[in-house]
């Protein structure tokens, strides 16, 4: 993965800069790794700072509707504080962990339709310029990466993904976003539901995982969302019924039945060290915050550790890679790839625009 651009705010003859990642895509909380490459320009240059920023397409709801845009969501410092003599290459490795919430772009293999970009800023002399976005590749964590094949081989299948801007409220939600991966329902359970959304917010001791479903209006009520709220960990993954757990799961949501106060195989439900916002509630979530995006209450899951199944995160399913293709699969990955055309083509538009 490569980028490549002259720093037109220092004119002919300034330095050029080529970042390039390790090939393979990090997990979030994972090493991104790489080199930027620096030719020097026909004169002696002082670089101050060489800074990588992740940016991020994210969608926004508000009373007009709908918009677009690009956030930058981390800043990274991996380089700096000397002299680039003139045609001088030089070579500055990088190594740093990307945030636990950063979203998945891709599941076995298939895009997911999440936009995600590295961008570089050269500081040279009091000056700064930034090269061009490139996509970043981002896989699943084992234990989301088990969630969802689990729900694929429960029959659950893949619809769309996005990132919302906005805060889920009664969670440790660091980004100013999330990501949202919307999934068909299962057969059992279509008469009742329309769709369901899942949310993963990792942390370094574990992930939380916020499920929402939409569900359907019977003869005499309205259709109305529920929202159920679980907390595992990262280690174990193999050891854990991936399929049973998430099947109660989905009946505690689609039924909208109460999990039982039992303690989670987990650890705290507070899964970040920081009291959790239910400490003080009961298992049914009396007097819990809403949560922002939809105002629904959120409810800890029962967190039953069911240990009986073989270890699920190592093989793909026929039905995981039916989670990940969905029935639009081949229209989901097109898209994708015209999106961060659009995306990177319209960044870069932008700066020779600042530039001119």
């Amino acid at each position: 993965m490569v980028f490549k651009r002259l720093l037109g705010s220092l004119g002919v003859g300034g330095p050029s800069v080529d970042t390039v990642l390790d090939p393979g895509a990090p997990t979030p909380g994972g090493d991104l790794r790489g080199r930027v490459h620096l030719k020097g320009g026909s004169a002696d240059f002082t670089v101050e700072h060489i800074t990588l920023e992740l940016v991020a397409h994210v969608e926004a709801e508000h009373d007009g509707g709908e918009s677009e845009g690009a956030v930058v969501f981390h800043r990274q410092v991996v380089g700096g504080s000397f002299r680039l003599a003139e045609g001088e290459a030089r070579s500055v490795p990088f190594s740093f962990p990307l945030p636990w919430e950063t979203p998945m772009t891709e599941l076995y293999g298939q895009d997911l339709g999440i936009t995600l970009g590295v961008r570089t800023e050269l500081g040279i002399a009091g000056g700064k310029d930034k090269g061009d976005l490139d996509p970043l590749a981002v896989r699943p964590l084992p234990v989301q990466e088990a969630i969802l094949e689990a729900l694929g081989r429960l029959g659950f299948v893949f619809k769309s993904a996005d990132l919302e801007l906005g805060h889920i409220r009664g969670t440790d939600q660091q980004l100013p976003f999330y990501q949202e991966i919307e999934i068909t329902p299962a057969a059992q359970y279509a008469h009742q539901v329309n769709e369901i959304e899942v949310t993963f917010l990792a942390g370094p001791a574990g992930t939380e995982v916020v499920l929402e479903a939409d569900k359907r209006g019977g003869f005499l009520s309205e259709g109305h969302d529920t929202v159920s709220r679980h907390t595992v960990g990262h280690h174990g993954v193999d050891r854990v019924d991936w399929n049973a757990e998430v099947e109660s799961w989905m009946r505690q949501l689609v039924e909208h039945r109460a999990p039982h106060g039992s303690p989670s195989p987990y650890g705290s439900p507070s899964a970040y060290g920081a009291p959790s916002p239910y400490d003080s509630h009961d298992a049914y979530g009396h007097g819990a915050p809403h949560a922002d995006k939809d105002h629904h209450h959120v409810h800890h899951g029962d967190g039953h550790g069911h240990r009986s199944g073989p270890g699920m995160g190592t093989a793909v399913a026929a039905g995981a890679a039916g989670l990940a293709v969905g029935v639009v699969g081949g229209m989901v990955a097109a898209e994708a790839v015209d999106e961060i055309g659009d995306f990177f083509e319209g960044d870069e538009e932008e700066e020779e625009g600042d530039e001119g």
